[in-house]
């Protein structure tokens, strides 16, 4: 077969499994309107009628006999569908599209009103050459005007006298046309582009559909079902069975999934190409050449018997777990981390690093986990994650905890409250200071086994020996205070420790400001059987 376009632009994607099985996954027959000539790719105009080429009848007064093959020059026909697939009533689509050079492969707006087309490079009146001297393919676009006239040709802005452009395609949102060239850039012979419809009417630049879809031979035929699948035939994968083969490649938010063949009775070992398809009825037309036909090319209806198998997308993502102190920020080391996929439970018991962070790879994409962050004297923090399907996405989850009735502060466990004060060389229980030694006693009723010391500091200003008396009257006032509300004298002791355990800069001799001696002067619950605490 010597094709009058050669491009053509593919996409791919993985099924598991699938191999061009005998069994025949399409029931096919031959059109009576296919003759000697060349007859193919189709186009649905509507529900109920296709658009195809054929050659027109030769005229003997005006030459319209292609060279290459002795033919005539291809035109552009319209039929009615039968309930059967066959075509009647089969006249010639357009005077206005219709030349007399080749028209051929066209794409509609789902209104109807606007047409793609390939055509030999003849434009108002004029047929031109690329350098060598060759007629190459160009795309064009007409709309409809009144009396269902087709007005307003006119060339596609990416056209070039040096190289071919044709096979247009529109994805069903109409914000995509896909198309085969030549043009720089080109990978292979012929390679599938794609370009942005945009709502103004320009289009954006070529962009080549890559090596996913594109190979070192030729892409052709391109036919989107949908937004999400590419049908179009190649000569440049190993798989293929000889010459042009039909394939399918998916489309994800990811990028293209590797091609699929179609198996071989839809492909034989000529060429097969032009495929499109009604993706609710689940049949369609396609062209080619293989032996036993009528005529060069022939066209084909289909009707597909058996699904081709759902592609299987390996979709995975990346967790990285940050666990901090909701109150502080501070980065939690050690954190129990256990996390959950639907009701499996998947980590049990692992720890964050020493940067409170813990990563999860080979996370399923739309898929539901449940992440549990906790620690001891911690209350623990869930959530829910519901993953996306956008492949390979890492994703940073911050877990806050907060501290229960318990910290650790240096080494030791400690009753939750905040600090209790007392004014400059004074050791009597101040209105703030009673609030929080009443949160003490909450604790210690709720935990009954629970031994607590008081452990009373001061500044550094004074004698040493006066704050080592000093502590000791303040430790023994938050005794007797607990003691007052209910708790026996054998769960609470209290130690006075001067100024031997300063939490800032502020020793003998060193000048601060009263705010900063004041967070010296406290009192502290240090847990002595941390052991009986669930």
């Amino acid at each position: 077969m010597k094709k009058i376009v050669t491009f053509i632009f593919i996409v791919s994607f993985s099924i598991l499994g699938f191999s061009q099985e005998t069994e025949e996954r399409y029931t096919i027959q031959n059109l009576s309107v296919n003759n000697r000539y060349s007859n193919f790719g189709t186009s649905l105009y509507g529900e109920n009628q296709m658009i195809f080429a054929m050659p027109a009848k030769r005229n003997y007064i005006i030459n319209n006999t292609w060279t290459t093959n002795n033919q005539p020059f291809l035109d552009l026909y319209v039929g009615d569908i039968k309930e059967s697939g066959q075509l009647e009533n089969i006249k010639k689509f357009s005077s206005k599209l219709n030349t007399r050079f080749h028209e051929a492969d066209v794409t509609f707006t789902k209104d109807k009103k606007t047409v793609y087309f390939t055509r030999s490079n003849y434009f108002k009146g004029k047929y031109k050459k690329d350098t060598l001297g060759i007629n190459r393919l160009k795309m064009f676009k007409a709309t409809v005007g009144e009396n269902d006239e087709w007005l307003n040709i006119e060339s596609m802005p990416f056209n070039d006298d040096n190289y071919s452009c044709g096979h247009p395609s529109l994805s069903e949102d109409q914000s995509t046309l896909y198309f085969v060239s030549d043009m720089p850039g080109t990978l292979g012979k012929t390679d599938i582009f794609k370009v942005a419809v945009n709502g103004d009417g320009t289009y954006g630049p070529p962009v080549n559909l890559g090596p996913t879809i594109n190979t070192e031979e030729r892409e052709m035929f391109p036919y989107i079902d949908g937004n999400d699948e590419l049908y179009y035939s190649t000569n440049g994968r190993d798989d293929g069975l000889g010459m042009l083969d039909i394939y399918v490649a998916r489309f994800t938010p990811d990028g293209i999934l590797e091609p699929v063949h179609l198996g071989n009775n839809i492909n034989s070992e000529r060429d097969d190409f032009a495929f499109i398809i009604n993706k609710e009825k689940r049949e369609g037309y396609f062209s080619s050449n293989r032996y036993r036909g009528k005529g060069d090319d022939d066209i084909y209806y289909f009707k597909e018997e058996i699904p081709l198998p759902k592609p299987v997308i390996v979709c995975k993502q990346i967790f990285n777990i940050i666990v901090k102190n909701r109150k502080t920020g501070e980065l939690i080391s050690n954190a129990d981390i256990n996390i959950s996929k639907g009701s499996e439970a998947i980590i049990e018991g692992d720890f964050t690093d020493e940067k409170g962070a813990y990563k999860l790879e080979d996370v399923d994409c739309e898929t539901e986990y449940t992440i549990e962050a906790g620690k001891r004297f911690f209350l623990s923090d869930t959530k829910l994650i519901k993953t996306s399907n956008k492949n390979e996405l890492e994703q940073t989850i911050e877990m806050l905890i907060s501290p229960d009735e318990f910290i650790v502060v240096r080494e030791k466990v400690m009753i939750d409250i905040n600090p209790i004060y007392f004014d400059y060389d004074k050791f009597n229980i101040r209105k703030d200071a009673a609030r929080e030694l009443d949160k003490v006693v909450k604790v210690m009723n709720k935990y009954p086994d629970l031994i607590v010391e008081s452990g009373s500091h001061t500044d550094s200003r004074g004698r040493d020996a006066y704050n080592n008396y000093l502590s000791d009257k303040r430790a023994l006032s938050t005794v007797d205070y607990i003691i007052s509300k209910g708790i026996s004298p054998e769960r609470i002791t209290g130690k006075g420790y001067g100024e031997t355990q300063l939490t800032n800069k502020c020793s003998n001799g060193v000048r601060c400001t009263t705010e900063e001696h004041q967070l010296n002067r406290r009192t502290e619950f240090v847990i002595v059987n941390p052991e009986v605490i669930n």
